[in-house]
Formats: C-alpha cells, sequence, structure tokens
C-alpha cells in the first residue's frame, strides 16, 4: 500500500541530460500570458509581460519537442517585444518571429512574392500560440549558472535539415519553394480551432 507519509518506496526523479547545443527539433511553441496589452502597438489578447522592475516586455513561451527522441521536451524562452534600452531587444524578437513565420509556413527567407509576405504577418499574437515550426536548441546559463536549452532560431526551408525535421521530402537544387501552407480564417493551426 502506497502511503503519503514514507516515500522510501517512491520512484527516483527523473534527470534529464540537455538536448545537445546545435540539434534541430520540430517544435510547439506556446504563450504564456502575462496580461499586458499595448493595443497602440498591437499587443492584445494578454499574450505579452511586462517586467516590472526593467519595464521590458516580451511574450513568455514554452516549445514542447513533438517528435524523436527528445519528444516531450520543454524549453522556455523569451521574445523581446520593447525594451527601455533601446531597439536591438524588439529587433532580435522581430527577427525571431518571422523566421518562426517563414519555418512554420514553408517560407524561403528570400522569397518577397506577395503570397510570402502575406504569410509573415498576424492578427494578433494568438496567432502565434501553437505554431509548429523548426527550431535550433541552443545553451544558456540559468540564474543558478547552470546551462539550460533554450530556443532562439527557427530554422527555415533554405536549410539542409529543414526537411527532414519537418517530416517532407527534400526539395531538390533550384526547386521552387513550398507554397506557404493556407491560414485558417482564424490564422490558428486547424488543431486549435
Amino acid at each position: 500500500m502506497t502511503t503519503w507519509n514514507d516515500f522510501n518506496s517512491a520512484d527516483d526523479q527523473n534527470s534529464f541530460d540537455l538536448i545537445p547545443k546545435g540539434t534541430r527539433v520540430k517544435v510547439r511553441m506556446t504563450i504564456r500570458p502575462g496580461g499586458y496589452d499595448d493595443p497602440s502597438q498591437g499587443w492584445t489578447g494578454g499574450y505579452a509581460t511586462q517586467n516590472a522592475t526593467t519595464g521590458s516586455v516580451y511574450l513568455n513561451c514554452e516549445f514542447v519537442v513533438l517528435e524523436g527522441p527528445y519528444a516531450r521536451r520543454k524549453m522556455w524562452s523569451l521574445i523581446g517585444l520593447h525594451s527601455p534600452k533601446g531597439p536591438e531587444w524588439a529587433n532580435m524578437g522581430r527577427a525571431f518571429i518571422k523566421g518562426i513565420l517563414n519555418s512554420a509556413r514553408g517560407l524561403h527567407p528570400q522569397d518577397n512574392s506577395p503570397q510570402a509576405q502575406q504569410a509573415r504577418r498576424i492578427q494578433g499574437f494568438a496567432d502565434l500560440d501553437g505554431i509548429e515550426f523548426v527550431a535550433k536548441v541552443e545553451l544558456e546559463k540559468d540564474q543558478y549558472g547552470e546551462d539550460k536549452n533554450v530556443v532562439k532560431t527557427a530554422i527555415t526551408p533554405d536549410h539542409k535539415d529543414y526537411a527532414a525535421v519537418m517530416g517532407q521530402a527534400p526539395v531538390s537544387q533550384g526547386a521552387a519553394p513550398a507554397p506557404a501552407r493556407p491560414a485558417t480564417p482564424t490564422g490558428r493551426p486547424s488543431w486549435a480551432q
């Protein structure tokens, strides 16, 4: 009989080794809402978070690995939207979101067709909540000086590993880029409807 006051027979904790730096994995990104809105910036729906101490604004994101040997493993990262120190953090955040959209929607970064430009637009942060894309796993120090996995780079269709990780057949050299998957009327993936 299991009792809640004697833990001698309890299982040992799982210890997870870090996912090796540079590993490419397919992830689903969810945004942990922070309740901060600024309609003048287009930040609505309570998805953004503002740090009360620094004044910085960001998306607090969780990335779950969907397939392969690291399936169900989670990583957390922030996507910068605003910093009182200057535009660099917001510019890095915008570049990351563009990479996420390119990866998720099968867009080559150099594709500037009207269809690709439209596919890089979102109605709001809700369009990013639940998006699936290929991520590059990186390492960063946590508050205790320990290494932790983070996601700061999306892998796009022009990368040699993209097709294999996304589960698509490789595109031959010189072939046209894969067409963007049509967005649903709400811009959310079909499984999130």
